[in-house]
């Protein structure tokens, strides 16, 4: 009761699958947070950063063909500028065309840090309308694309971005390049208000979507669990079932799945179990039905030549003739269900050797001359001239070969000729016992084998029903393919087959 008290509160399989799923929500939503709120601003910078890169080195790289090609793009007369207009219409063109910014701003100057050439394309450009100190003196203010100018030709190419002049704007990123000669300076920005509203709409849906989105997983989870684990509840109620003799059990086995194939090996074993336990009841009745007949005899004919005829010879005779035989009917089934035992609880271990089985059937052939010569029987032995190597226990093998050849004297046709056959075949030896008997019904070949079976056509006959299934033990220990093969009127054919090999695969005769 403890055991089964403690059973209960254990986690069952339900309620790990249910936590397992939970864990896997609360994983997938952690993850999809902080890619939402954490990586996705210095993504979307990098990508950002990317495009205005490919931007302002390709504005340079038009800049540095045309000086190479001798084309003035600006100068100063008399204090006054003057513009290569077609140049930079041109490439205005291409980058409202051709760019892969919507919203940026474009600032070209030339040595004298003035501007030859501006496109503003966006709102409110951080470049152009605000204001910071200058590093060498914290006290003069200048404009912010002066003092990117400067940084360009100091140091070349680099990227930074530009806050806001207020709370209510929204950071840029900035891009500077120079030409190849140091004439010109290129400087590019674009917005990052996109990013920051995206965080923001994020941040706001996020809570209410991991809500939603956990709510359901937890619905989908507990149904999920409900339909996985259902099979694996009626299997266990079934088990229980069993455990208190319900052989008949069995569970749905509709399913296409692994669960399908276990339910489907639960019935089969159910099955099995069935028929094993019936078999055992029926070895049980039967043995018992045999143990009493003899033993009844036994009792009352020696309380018979005790009490009556212990003084007339000829009778007490006869009477412990009968004692004597009924002893030996005893000794014999006895002695069958201890084969039986040790053959299949494998105490009797296989000592395989090889050897001609045509030999071995031979001698064992010789052994019914005498039977066969007082009823007036035939023993056919049909061997080939060669030799049939096979690998095996000898001893095990004639014991086979005798039970098999009993069976088929208690089943002898009117011919009285009953046949012992070996022959080789593509796996090795091939040995048949045939009778001309009265055949075995079709409904009774599948449990021939099994101990204590005795078809309808064998109901009364003596023996103890083991011998075929020792048989079959003997057969299955050396992996031996085995079978029966009969005819209602016409006769039966037991048949197993031999390997010469010293390892064969397991597999179960049929």
């Amino acid at each position: 009761m403890r055991q089964t008290t403690k059973a209960r509160h254990t986690l069952g399989i339900r309620g790990q699958l249910m936590w397992f799923l939970c864990f896997i929500c609360l994983f997938l939503l952690g993850l999809f947070w902080l890619l939402s709120t954490q990586l996705l601003e210095p993504l979307y910078t990098k990508h950002i950063e990317a495009q205005l890169t490919n931007q302002a080195d390709s504005i340079v790289e038009r800049l540095d063909d045309a000086i190479a090609e001798g084309k003035v793009l600006s100068s100063w007369s008399f204090g006054q500028l003057a513009v290569n207009s077609d140049f930079f219409d041109k490439l205005t063109l291409e980058l409202y065309t051709k760019g892969s910014l919507n919203s940026f701003c474009v600032d070209i100057s030339d040595t004298t840090l003035h501007t030859i050439y501006k496109i503003e394309n966006q709102s409110f450009c951080n470049l152009h309308g605000t204001y910071l100190s200058d590093s060498a003196n914290n006290d003069k203010i200048i404009a912010t694309a002066l003092a990117m100018r400067r940084k360009c030709r100091s140091v070349g190419s680099f990227v930074q971005t530009l806050n806001p002049p207020r709370l209510s704007g929204s950071a840029q990123l900035l891009v500077g390049r120079i030409t190849a000669d140091g004439s010109y300076t290129v400087l590019v920005t674009t917005s990052l208000v996109h990013v920051t509203e995206a965080g923001k709409v994020l941040s706001t849906l996020l809570p209410l979507a991991a809500a939603l989105i956990f709510g359901f997983a937890m619905s989908a989870a507990w149904l999920f669990s409900e339909w996985f684990t259902k099979p694996l509840r009626q299997l266990s109620s079934a088990a229980r079932q069993m455990a208190l003799g319900n052989y008949a059990v069995q569970v749905d086995n509709r399913r296409n799945d692994e669960l399908g194939d276990l339910a489907r090996d639960f019935n089969h074993m159910a099955e099995e179990v069935q028929h094993a336990v019936q078999m055992q009841r029926d070895l049980l009745a039967n043995v018992s039905h045999d143990l009493r007949t003899p033993l009844t005899l036994i009792k009352g004919y020696a309380e018979t030549v005790r009490d009556l005829t212990g003084d007339d010879k000829a009778h007490r005779d006869e009477q412990m003739n009968i004692i004597v035989d009924e002893a030996d009917r005893l000794t014999a089934l006895v002695s069958s269900v201890m084969e039986l035992s040790k053959v299949t609880s494998g105490t009797y271990k296989c000592e395989r050797v090889h050897f001609d089985m045509g030999q071995l059937c031979d001698e064992v052939s010789e052994r019914y001359d005498a039977i066969c010569t007082q009823n007036g029987w035939q023993l056919q032995l049909e061997l080939p001239e060669e030799e049939l190597p096979v690998y095996a226990d000898p001893d095990m093998m004639q014991r086979a070969l005798h039970n098999l050849l009993g069976n088929a004297m208690h089943h002898i046709g009117q011919d009285g000729i009953f046949i012992l056959r070996a022959f080789r075949c593509s796996e090795g030896v091939r040995v048949e016992v045939e009778d001309h008997g009265p055949g075995i019904a079709a409904a009774d070949l599948p449990y021939i084998f099994d101990r204590y079976y005795r078809s309808r056509s064998d109901a009364g006959k003596q023996g103890t029903g083991l011998g075929l299934s020792i048989t079959k033990a003997i057969f299955q220990q050396h992996s031996f393919r085995f079978g029966v093969q009969s005819t209602v009127g016409k006769g039966t054919t037991f048949w197993f087959v031999m390997s010469d090999l010293p390892y064969v695969d397991d597999f179960e005769g049929k």
